[in-house]
Protein backbone atom coordinates (compact mmCIF):
# COMPACT_ATOMS: atom_id res chain seq x y z
CA UNK A 1 0.00 0.00 0.00
CA UNK A 2 0.67 3.52 -0.45
CA UNK A 3 2.11 5.22 2.71
CA UNK A 4 0.27 8.19 1.10
CA UNK A 5 -3.47 8.82 2.14
CA UNK A 6 -6.54 10.75 0.29
CA UNK A 7 -5.87 14.32 1.91
CA UNK A 8 -2.22 13.58 1.26
CA UNK A 9 -2.71 13.30 -2.44
CA UNK A 10 -5.13 15.86 -2.55
CA UNK A 11 -3.47 18.71 -0.87
CA UNK A 12 0.12 18.05 -3.17
CA UNK A 13 -1.81 17.66 -6.63
CA UNK A 14 -3.90 20.61 -5.26
CA UNK A 15 -0.30 22.71 -4.95
CA UNK A 16 0.77 21.26 -7.66
CA UNK A 17 -1.62 21.21 -10.53
CA UNK A 18 -4.30 24.13 -12.34
CA UNK A 19 -7.86 24.13 -11.07
CA UNK A 20 -8.87 22.02 -14.32
CA UNK A 21 -6.12 19.66 -13.76
CA UNK A 22 -7.21 19.16 -10.50
CA UNK A 23 -11.05 18.84 -11.32
CA UNK A 24 -9.99 16.23 -13.61
CA UNK A 25 -7.66 14.16 -10.99
CA UNK A 26 -11.07 14.35 -8.32
CA UNK A 27 -13.07 13.19 -11.00
CA UNK A 28 -10.65 10.17 -13.05
CA UNK A 29 -10.03 9.07 -8.80
CA UNK A 30 -14.44 9.14 -8.33
CA UNK A 31 -14.24 6.77 -11.70
CA UNK A 32 -11.50 4.85 -10.65
CA UNK A 33 -12.62 4.02 -7.01
CA UNK A 34 -16.61 3.08 -8.48
CA UNK A 35 -14.45 0.75 -11.52
CA UNK A 36 -12.17 -0.78 -8.41
CA UNK A 37 -15.25 -1.69 -6.62
CA UNK A 38 -17.08 -3.36 -10.04
CA UNK A 39 -14.19 -5.13 -11.00
CA UNK A 40 -12.50 -6.03 -7.70
CA UNK A 41 -9.59 -3.66 -7.53
CA UNK A 42 -7.75 -2.22 -4.28
CA UNK A 43 -10.43 1.21 -3.64
CA UNK A 44 -7.62 2.83 -1.71
CA UNK A 45 -5.13 2.33 -4.47
CA UNK A 46 -6.92 3.49 -7.17
CA UNK A 47 -8.09 6.74 -5.67
CA UNK A 48 -4.24 6.98 -4.66
CA UNK A 49 -3.59 6.42 -8.25
CA UNK A 50 -5.91 8.23 -10.12
CA UNK A 51 -5.42 11.36 -7.72
CA UNK A 52 -1.87 11.45 -8.84
CA UNK A 53 -1.64 10.27 -12.19
CA UNK A 54 -1.35 13.66 -13.57
CA UNK A 55 1.00 15.00 -11.00
CA UNK A 56 3.69 15.97 -13.25
CA UNK A 57 1.17 16.81 -17.10
CA UNK A 58 1.96 20.51 -16.58
CA UNK A 59 4.97 20.14 -15.73
CA UNK A 60 7.12 21.39 -18.80
CA UNK A 61 9.22 19.07 -20.78
CA UNK A 62 12.28 20.39 -19.15
CA UNK A 63 11.09 19.45 -16.21
CA UNK A 64 10.18 16.45 -16.66
CA UNK A 65 13.20 14.97 -18.66
CA UNK A 66 15.06 16.26 -15.80
CA UNK A 67 12.93 13.90 -13.22
CA UNK A 68 13.27 10.74 -16.22
CA UNK A 69 17.12 11.39 -16.00
CA UNK A 70 17.69 11.97 -12.47
CA UNK A 71 16.51 8.47 -11.64
CA UNK A 72 17.90 6.95 -14.49
CA UNK A 73 15.02 6.05 -16.52
CA UNK A 74 16.12 5.30 -20.26
CA UNK A 75 13.52 6.60 -22.55
CA UNK A 76 12.19 4.45 -25.72
CA UNK A 77 12.25 6.03 -29.00
CA UNK A 78 8.94 6.41 -28.76
CA UNK A 79 8.77 8.55 -25.77
CA UNK A 80 11.70 10.75 -27.20
CA UNK A 81 9.42 11.40 -30.14
CA UNK A 82 6.13 11.72 -28.11
CA UNK A 83 6.98 14.38 -25.49
CA UNK A 84 3.03 14.07 -24.38
CA UNK A 85 4.13 10.19 -22.81
CA UNK A 86 6.77 11.86 -20.79
CA UNK A 87 4.04 13.14 -17.92
CA UNK A 88 3.60 9.60 -17.08
CA UNK A 89 6.94 8.31 -17.31
CA UNK A 90 7.94 11.14 -14.66
CA UNK A 91 4.73 11.30 -12.93
CA UNK A 92 5.41 7.66 -11.35
CA UNK A 93 9.23 8.66 -10.76
CA UNK A 94 8.50 11.49 -8.96
CA UNK A 95 5.74 9.93 -7.10
CA UNK A 96 7.81 6.67 -6.62
CA UNK A 97 11.49 8.74 -5.39
CA UNK A 98 9.81 12.59 -4.04
CA UNK A 99 6.70 11.15 -2.19
CA UNK A 100 7.82 7.88 -1.32
CA UNK A 101 4.87 5.97 -2.55
CA UNK A 102 6.77 2.28 -2.74
CA UNK A 103 3.24 0.01 -3.97
CA UNK A 104 4.85 -1.30 -7.59
CA UNK A 105 0.70 -1.86 -9.28
CA UNK A 106 0.53 2.27 -8.10
CA UNK A 107 3.50 2.78 -9.86
CA UNK A 108 2.41 1.35 -12.75
CA UNK A 109 -1.07 2.52 -12.88
CA UNK A 110 0.66 6.01 -13.55
CA UNK A 111 3.13 5.32 -15.56
CA UNK A 112 1.13 3.52 -17.66
CA UNK A 113 -2.19 5.50 -17.65
CA UNK A 114 -1.53 6.88 -21.00
CA UNK A 115 -0.18 4.23 -23.55
CA UNK A 116 -1.55 0.95 -21.40
CA UNK A 117 0.45 -1.70 -21.82
CA UNK A 118 0.23 -5.87 -21.90
CA UNK A 119 0.07 -7.76 -19.05
CA UNK A 120 -1.58 -5.08 -17.36
CA UNK A 121 -3.20 -5.35 -13.56
CA UNK A 122 -6.75 -4.80 -12.81
CA UNK A 123 -5.62 -2.02 -10.70
CA UNK A 124 -3.77 -0.48 -14.12
CA UNK A 125 -6.63 -0.84 -16.77
CA UNK A 126 -9.33 0.59 -13.53
CA UNK A 127 -6.98 3.74 -13.84
CA UNK A 128 -6.73 3.52 -17.93
CA UNK A 129 -10.25 3.65 -18.05
CA UNK A 130 -11.08 5.78 -15.26
CA UNK A 131 -9.01 8.24 -17.05
CA UNK A 132 -10.96 8.11 -20.12
CA UNK A 133 -14.32 7.85 -19.12
CA UNK A 134 -13.97 10.15 -16.02
CA UNK A 135 -17.46 12.14 -15.60
CA UNK A 136 -15.48 15.83 -16.51
CA UNK A 137 -14.85 14.11 -20.29
CA UNK A 138 -16.21 14.94 -23.47
CA UNK A 139 -15.39 13.66 -26.85
CA UNK A 140 -15.96 12.34 -29.90
CA UNK A 141 -16.28 8.40 -29.34
CA UNK A 142 -16.32 8.29 -25.91
CA UNK A 143 -19.95 7.24 -25.85
CA UNK A 144 -18.81 3.66 -27.31
CA UNK A 145 -15.96 3.26 -24.92
CA UNK A 146 -18.63 3.91 -21.68
CA UNK A 147 -21.09 1.43 -23.33
CA UNK A 148 -17.94 -1.12 -23.79
CA UNK A 149 -17.01 -0.39 -20.12
CA UNK A 150 -20.33 -1.36 -19.25
CA UNK A 151 -19.99 -5.02 -20.72
CA UNK A 152 -16.54 -5.55 -18.57
CA UNK A 153 -13.70 -4.52 -18.29
CA UNK A 154 -11.88 -6.54 -21.32
CA UNK A 155 -14.41 -4.55 -23.30
CA UNK A 156 -13.71 -1.20 -22.44
CA UNK A 157 -9.74 -2.02 -22.85
CA UNK A 158 -10.39 -3.27 -26.16
CA UNK A 159 -12.88 -0.39 -27.55
CA UNK A 160 -10.44 2.64 -25.29
CA UNK A 161 -7.41 0.69 -27.03
CA UNK A 162 -8.82 0.30 -30.22
CA UNK A 163 -9.89 4.56 -30.06
CA UNK A 164 -6.17 5.54 -29.18
CA UNK A 165 -4.73 3.71 -32.18
CA UNK A 166 -7.53 4.93 -34.52
CA UNK A 167 -7.09 8.26 -33.11
CA UNK A 168 -3.35 8.77 -33.38
CA UNK A 169 -2.67 6.82 -36.53
CA UNK A 170 -5.38 9.99 -37.67
CA UNK A 171 -3.34 12.52 -36.11
CA UNK A 172 -0.12 11.07 -37.29
CA UNK A 173 1.02 10.59 -33.54
CA UNK A 174 3.80 8.19 -32.47
CA UNK A 175 2.27 5.79 -31.11
CA UNK A 176 3.83 3.55 -28.57
CA UNK A 177 4.99 0.08 -29.23
CA UNK A 178 3.21 -1.00 -25.41
CA UNK A 179 0.09 0.44 -27.11
CA UNK A 180 0.03 -1.87 -30.02
CA UNK A 181 0.88 -5.36 -27.86
CA UNK A 182 -1.46 -4.19 -25.22
CA UNK A 183 -4.21 -4.38 -28.13
CA UNK A 184 -2.61 -7.39 -29.68
CA UNK A 185 -3.41 -8.90 -26.37
CA UNK A 186 -6.67 -8.03 -25.76
CA UNK A 187 -8.05 -8.89 -29.66
CA UNK A 188 -6.35 -12.21 -29.35
CA UNK A 189 -8.68 -13.36 -26.43
CA UNK A 190 -11.88 -11.96 -28.23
Amino acid sequence: MSNKNKDDCTRIIREKLTNRRFIHSLRVAEQAVTLAERFGADTQKAEIAALLHDISKEENEQNQLKIIKEFGIILSVAEKKENKLLHAIAGAAYIEHVLGVSDRDILNAVRYHTTARPGMSVLEKVLYLADFTSADRDFDGLEPIKRAVEQGMDCGMMEALSFSLRDLAQRRRVIHPDTVDAYNQFALCQ
